[in-house]
């Protein structure tokens, strides 16, 4: 029952992370890391070797299930899927009808999430601070690139997706939103709805290279600087409130493939000056919930994480 129990909790962490990445700006990894499951994640993806790959070849399928953490794996991804198929709308239809009190929620969980992290450092020094000023300054900087026009050769169709799947495990950075800087965002969206196998197929496999290349990355150094690479994710998420400000004007808009006008370019501005230069309520008063039930339900998910840890 306890174990039934714990992949159930799997399942709902899983939920969480298809619910944030759903969110340009918001990245899953946030809610791996918080969740206390990021470490094991990574162990997971990491047991994808060589090795392992032979128990495939040799048709051993349940040892290699076992090997690679299937059972937690299955749970994490069928969490991801159901958050995918039905919160999408619905997520979809708070960013397009009410986007300051769902923008200020993501602003509450990833500003404690960061610090909830820095807790598990038990001993600090310089280079943790300057990690955290860097990866701040990273994510920044990352935040505010211009989307560019990209090749449309194959190969860089390849190296969009090693580079989105990277920033999908990263805390703070999201992959969807690197996708539309790289000017890729559009080419994959096409590419689903026209059932485009072969470009799916090309960034599929620059994904599962990425994510099995740059997991190992990660891995060996939160092994080797467990502290510092914890202040530099910690900084990637601080450095990302930058994109999930919730007051923005649009300064420049794009045109969607199906024909649509879509912001392209936005600036933030302070809440006393959205409604003079948008027009609209800045909605203070639910903003300031939304932000403090962001909170609230990250030092839920770490409490609940931390109790079935024990248990």
């Amino acid at each position: 029952m306890n174990l039934i129990k714990k992949y159930f909790l799997n399942y709902l962490k899983g939920m969480a992370m298809g619910a944030a990445d759903i969110v340009p700006g918001v990245s899953g990894g946030s809610i791996a890391l918080i969740s206390g499951i990021y470490g094991r994640l990574l162990d997971s993806i990491n047991s994808f070797n060589g090795e392992n790959l032979k128990l495939l070849l040799k048709f051993e399928f349940k040892q290699f299930y076992k090997a690679v953490n299937g059972t937690f794996l299955l749970s994490l991804f069928l969490g991801i899927l159901t958050s995918i198929f039905t919160l999408s709308n619905l997520i979809t239809y708070l960013m397009d009808e009410h986007p300051v009190p769902l923008w200020s929620f993501f602003c509450g969980l990833i500003l404690v999430s960061a610090f909830v992290i820095l807790k598990g450092i038990e001993r600090w020094h310089l280079g943790v601070v300057i990690a955290i000023i860097i990866g701040t300054i990273a994510a920044y900087f990352v935040t505010e690139l211009p989307p560019v026009s990209s090749p449309e050769a194959i190969w860089f169709t390849f190296l969009s997706g090693a580079i989105a799947i990277c920033a999908m495990i990263l805390p703070g950075i999201s992959g969807s939103f690197l996708l539309l800087i790289l000017g890729k965002y559009e080419t994959i969206l096409n590419a689903v709805s026209e059932r485009d196998i072969i470009t799916l197929g090309v960034f599929a496999t620059g994904c599962l290279v990425g994510i099995l290349s740059f997991s190992r990355v990660i891995s060996w150094l939160l092994k080797k600087y467990y502290a510092t690479t914890i202040g530099l994710l910690s900084g990637f998420m601080l450095g990302s409130m930058n994109k999930l400000w919730p007051w923005k004007i649009v300064t420049a808009y794009r045109t969607s493939s199906s024909g649509e006008q879509k912001p392209f370019l936005t600036e933030n501005i302070f809440p006393g000056e959205y409604l003079n230069e948008v027009g609209q309520d800045p909605q203070l008063l639910s903003a300031i919930l939304a932000f403090l039930f962001g909170i609230i339900l990250v030092v839920g998910i770490e409490r609940t994480a931390a109790y079935f840890n024990k248990s």
